[in-house]
């Protein structure tokens, strides 16, 4: 969608005229249905003063097209401005132009792409311009099929009309090249060379003819995004499926494609357990219907799943463009009906009821996503929901199947291939959680498994462990305040125990990939960061908020950290029903324990602050 467009000829006059801003505002409302702050408003008519003085050129042609406000569909990513043409050859041609206000930047080192400025009314880390630009750019070329088959070039650079060059550089340094080269950056005083990559890529008008195209290509991935999407997952033996993940991939498959044929609406339901293989059946099911020229997208409340499965995929493949496939499970609250071939749900326990920061927005997640695309599937395990927020059921995945009048089938995953393929130790932790009685009380549990005195063994443990591959994580129960003023700092512990002097840091702020980092072993994972996710190794340490009293588990939802949004709004629900805040609490952490101590592939160590639980999963393990 474009908000403004014109000709060069038509902009120029409107820009001339002092007519710009309240034209591309008036345009925004009428596209978008709301007015934009009065910050961009003035960052426009600065802006499009400095695109004039470009753009006064007679090499310039009078037809070009030009565009104001692009939002990529399928994105919340807008496109400040676009010049099309045609190139010598007489090819349609756009220049993507990335503008930005800055004055300064600074280099942030050891993180690809990234600069500090004030933006936003702050000092804050975001991407370089030219990664942004490029990223745009590539994003159009993956999924508009009018960009594929007409073969419109797209030439990305940004312009930074109030920077002022420094030495030694920054925005232009080095470090940046790789982006640099793909996307040039223009700054103050740069105009004549802003010209000269204009012209040397649009020779002659094409009085908007490339906008058009760009702005009603159907939504399709291209074949280049197939094909890395196959060469990724090919020889990749953490996607490989067996099993009932075979049965349960098949039957999607085949109802996602007849979906596709007939455009019906279905819906999968797949219960699993933990380490039932939820995860890599909805991986393989993202990179093969996308291989199916099928318009799909990996959903997840949870932003860990999504960011390490994009890493893990990525390979040789720039992640941000993996990144396009993989959104958050808010993200659907304005798509019409069958926007999309399919949509798979992972975590689906955790989805909530409205979206949006102040979760204000749209009606229902479920119904949304279900609205959205043509066929879905759920991934789901009510045994996981670990916030007072989830709302993610069968129930009510059901209800919504109904009022859509779509096919249903719901299968279940059982075979276990984490906690070292052993069903018994699962039993066991909703045994010994009582969460759930079993048949007995006898478990085959063949896992590694040690209830340990204190939490530097566990620690040890871990940290010896880890020397193998990277692949064993600390966890904790979220009862120790994370401290905003040292969240990127491993040195500022949020977690100590001083009777054992042990202290730590809980995972940094500033990593969207802690599960799979280097040396994120330093630091402790919570729910929100490991859910959804698998370790060879965990170290859990239970916290103050489960112990055991007289032969039954006790919680205690006065004991989580304030900082912890998982029980969000109990208080309230305590003063109004306090049983009921007392069922919905109790489920919640030991869900919560249920999750993080199950992981672990080969082996998780525990350490429980109540000395009687301590015992009596001593007692247990028995």
């Amino acid at each position: 969608m474009i908000v403004y467009e014109a000709t060069k000829e038509l902009f120029v006059s409107d820009v001339i005229q002092d007519k710009i801003r309240d034209r591309i505002d008036k345009k925004f409302y009428e596209k978008m249905g709301y007015h934009t702050s009065e910050s961009e408003r003035k960052a426009w008519e600065n802006s499009m003063q400095y695109m004039l003085k470009v753009l006064v050129d007679n090499n310039i042609p009078a037809a070009c097209g030009i565009a104001i406000e692009f939002r990529i569909p399928n994105t919340s990513k807008r496109v400040d401005f676009i010049i099309s043409g045609k190139d010598e050859s007489g090819k349609n041609t756009a220049i993507i132009v990335e503008l930005k206000q800055w004055t300064e930047a600074k280099i942030v080192s050891g993180k690809d792409a990234i600069v500090e400025t004030f933006t936003g009314h702050a000092v804050r880390e975001v991407a370089h311009p030219s990664y942004q630009a490029w990223s745009y750019a590539t994003t159009i070329e993956d999924y508009n099929e009018n960009v594929q088959q007409q073969c419109i070039t797209l030439h990305p650079c940004a312009y930074l009309h109030n920077y002022q060059r420094v030495t030694p550089p920054t925005i232009l340094s080095d470090v940046y090249k790789e982006y640099l080269d793909k996307a040039p950056a223009f700054v103050k005083g740069d105009v004549e060379d802003l010209r000269k990559f204009i012209t040397k890529h649009i020779k002659y008008g094409d009085n908007k003819e490339t906008l058009y195209l760009i702005e009603n290509g159907k939504i399709r991935p291209s074949k280049a995004l197939q094909d890395a999407l196959s060469g990724m997952l090919k020889g990749n033996r953490e996607f490989v499926m067996i099993d009932d993940q075979k049965v349960v991939y098949e039957t999607a498959f085949s109802m996602a494609k007849k979906s596709y044929q007939d455009g019906k609406k279905r819906v999968l339901i797949v219960e699993g357990g933990p380490g039932t293989g939820k995860s890599v059946v909805a991986v393989n099911l993202l990179v093969n219907l996308t291989n199916e020229n099928m318009l799909c997208q990996y959903v997840t409340k949870n932003s860990a799943p999504r960011n390490i499965y994009a890493a893990k995929l990525s390979g040789e493949m720039k992640k941000t463009r993996i990144n396009n496939l993989f959104k958050g499970s808010g993200a659907f609250v304005d798509e019409p009906a069958n926007q999309f071939d399919a949509l798979i749900v992972d975590e689906a326990h955790r989805l909530n009821k409205k979206s949006g920061m102040f979760q204000n927005l749209g009606e229902n997640q479920i119904k949304e996503i279900i609205n959205a695309s043509k066929f879905s599937v759920f991934f789901i395990d009510e045994s996981q929901r670990v916030t007072l927020k989830d709302n993610g059921s069968i129930e009510e995945i059901e209800k919504f199947i109904k009022e859509f009048n779509a096919e249903e089938v719901k299968l279940e995953l059982q075979s276990q291939f984490r906690c070292n393929g052993s069903d018994g130790y699962i039993a066991w932790l909703d045994d010994v959680l009582q969460i759930r009685e079993t048949a007995n009380d006898i478990f085959d549990l063949d896992y590694d498994i040690r209830i340990c005195d204190t939490p530097n063994e566990v620690r040890d443990i871990i940290f010896e462990k880890n020397k193998e591959c990277n692949k064993a994580r600390l966890l904790a129960g979220y009862c120790w305040n994370w401290i905003k003023e040292g969240k990127n700092k491993s040195d500022v512990h949020d977690i100590t125990i001083p009777e054992y002097n042990f202290a730590m840091s809980w995972n940094l702020g500033n990593s969207e990939t802690w599960a799979i980092d280097e040396d994120s072993v330093n630091e402790i994972g919570c729910i929100h960061t490991s859910q959804g996710l698998e370790f060879d190794y965990v170290g859990v340490i239970i916290g103050d908020d489960l112990k055991y009293r007289d032969g039954k588990i006790i919680t205690d939802y006065t004991k989580r950290a304030s900082t912890d949004q998982s029980l969000k709004g109990i208080n309230k629900l305590a003063k109004e029903n306090a049983e009921e805040a007392k069922r919905v609490a109790d489920e919640i952490i030991k869900n919560t324990y249920r999750t993080l101590l199950s992981r672990g592939q080969k082996g998780c160590y525990i350490y429980c602050i109540d000395s009687e639980l301590r015992d009596y999963l001593k007692e247990r393990l028995k």
